[in-house]
């Protein structure tokens, strides 16, 4: 089992950040916590992806080679990921700026609160 482990251990990273990432979604009240829960579940996405497209001995479809050839398929879908998970990120922090701004607060039952009273 630990054998397993030590030559798997991109999928044991996956799995903790995935569940890191989800942990602070659900548990957290602070908005920023929850911004930074969803970069951490989107970059154990983005391990994921990366770990399945790995080829034993595979080299590069430009060089031509007899053996196995990685697909760049998936690294391209990352890349693609990446700018869409960055942008996503600096708008849910342009929005949290907003909040609070107006609310003078992040914490999400508080938020529930003031907007109930309104």
């Amino acid at each position: 089992m630990i054998e397993l482990l030590a030559t798997q251990y991109a999928y044991v990273l996956l799995f903790v950040l995935f569940g890191i990432g989800i942990y602070m979604v659900i548990a957290n009240e602070n908005l920023v916590k929850k911004l930074i829960g969803v970069s951490l579940f989107q970059s154990a996405i983005f391990l994921f992806f990366i770990a399945m497209a790995y080829v034993e001995g595979g080299s590069a479809p430009i060089v031509p080679a007899d053996g196995p050839v990685a697909s760049p398929l998936p690294q391209v879908i990352v890349l693609t990921a990446i700018v869409v998970g960055i942008a996503m990120t600096a708008v849910g922090l342009a929005l949290v700026i907003r909040i609070y701004s107006e609310y003078g607060t992040l914490r999400e039952d508080t938020l529930r609160e003031v907007r109930a009273d309104e």
